[in-house]
């Protein structure tokens, strides 16, 4: 999974209730499904959805994601939440870990692509308190492209980028 790095068995780990970090797994739609009203066809799009660990995903719940500058909460692979570290917004942001960042962030430059122009379009210019629909704004763009660069593609991201393409048939 993306947030503890914790290895589950697809047929018998996944679940919605959870207790603690490493009990099982769900869905981790990377771009929160309240942003866009859980709309299809976004809400099933593959290349946003990870597995997640339950808790670490219900303690990120809609965060964006961001650069932390104080934790107060930080899961076993090093995903961190907190006071965002980036001038002008002073929120609370979820730090995925490094190993992750440049995967998530191309995950938004995808969706913000793909959903460009329609209800719920997905904003990577600023980081503000928004994190409603239809004007969510998902993360500081210049954020994004950092983590891009500092975590390129690995053949792990590429070949589950081909998996996805195979079935929705799309890129």
């Amino acid at each position: 999974d993306i947030y503890s790095s914790t290895t589950y068995s697809f047929s018998t780990d996944q679940c919605g209730a959870y207790t603690a970090e490493g009990d099982c797994y769900n869905r981790e739609h990377s771009v929160p499904q309240v942003w866009f009203n859980s709309s299809a066809p976004m809400y099933s799009d593959l290349f946003h959805i990870y597995p997640s660990d339950g808790f670490v995903n219900g303690q990120r719940g809609s965060l964006a994601y961001g650069e932390v500058g104080s934790a107060s909460y930080t899961s076993t692979n090093g995903c961190e939440i907190g006071s965002n570290n980036y001038p002008g917004f002073s929120g609370t942001v979820f730090e995925p870990a490094d190993e992750y960042k440049g995967d998530l962030a191309r995950t938004y430059f995808y969706m913000a692509t793909r959903y460009e122009g329609g209800d719920g379009e997905i904003d990577l210019e600023v980081v503000n308190n928004n994190h409603s629909y239809p004007n969510a704004q998902h993360g500081k763009l210049t954020t994004l492209v950092q983590w891009n660069q500092m975590d390129p593609p690995d053949d792990f991201e590429r070949n589950r980028n081909n998996v996805i393409e195979s079935f929705q048939n799309n890129r």
